[in-house]
């Protein structure tokens, strides 16, 4: 069985890396992402949010700079902030509940500044 934070771990680089495929295989099938305003249940849906991450994410001068992880028991917390070219995420947060070696349940709280 997997670690929370191995799992935590692989979704990062996963993430780093641009590659779907892993950054899904880290979700249980009925796995649920809450963001401002919106909920996306399984991976079909969930995978739309990483493809329009990734499309946003893979641009030339993107900087992303993880600042905080925390894991404790099944809870895993990040705190990054990144610079795009269509946005400035000034200050980002996530939280992740994995159990059994797979994320069930994540948020995603964002302060973001649209460029022009």
């Amino acid at each position: 069985m997997s670690t929370t934070e191995s799992v935590l771990d692989h979704h990062l680089e996963a993430f780093g890396s641009q590659n779907l495929k892993e950054t899904m295989a880290d979700y249980s099938e009925s796995a649920v992402l809450i963001t401002h305003g919106e909920t996306f249940r399984g991976h079909e849906e969930i995978t739309g949010v990483f493809e329009d991450f990734f499309a946003e994410f893979s641009q030339d001068g993107v900087d992303f700079s993880l600042e905080e992880k925390r894991v404790e028991d099944d809870y895993a917390y990040i705190v990054w902030n990144a610079d795009t070219p269509e946005n400035s995420y000034d200050f980002a947060t996530d939280t992740f509940v994995i159990r059994d070696g797979e994320i069930v349940a994540q948020t995603i709280g964002t302060v973001v500044d649209p460029k022009d």
